[in-house]
């Protein structure tokens, strides 16, 4: 099975923090599943800590490729899908993750419970 890593949900598994959830833990550490982050997701830590407003002292490359986890990249599917969301949220990254994960039918491990709204699979 495929998912799909929210921002928090990424920094958490690598910090290993009691703050994700268990089921999300459980899925995201079973080599049966393909991890994917979303490339959004990656663009919102990058200008988070370009801020300083987030420390991750860690190179998104080298840390992917340790874990395993590949990199979603934004697709003109995606676009469509984006396009057609309601204005449930209203972050840009995470409206991007909804439609990656609407498009191409992917679960999200996310704490974030607004993404429910556009009916998206949550794993937490």
């Amino acid at each position: 099975m495929y998912i799909l890593l929210d921002a928090h949900a990424f920094l958490w598994w690598i910090t290993d923090a009691p703050r994700l959830g268990s089921s999300a833990r459980e899925a995201i550490g079973d080599p049966a599943n393909q991890i994917v982050v979303g490339i959004g997701a990656l663009w919102e830590i990058a200008i988070k800590r370009s801020r300083g407003q987030l420390r991750f002292p860690f190179d998104f490359e080298t840390v992917l490729q340790g874990e395993g986890f590949g990199v979603l990249p934004v697709t003109y599917a995606h676009l469509r899908t984006l396009d057609t969301l309601p204005h449930h949220h209203g972050d840009p990254f995470d409206r991007m993750l909804i439609a990656q994960s609407l498009a191409d039918r992917i679960p999200v491990a996310t704490a974030d419970r607004r993404f429910a709204a556009y009916g998206v699979d949550i794993l937490w």
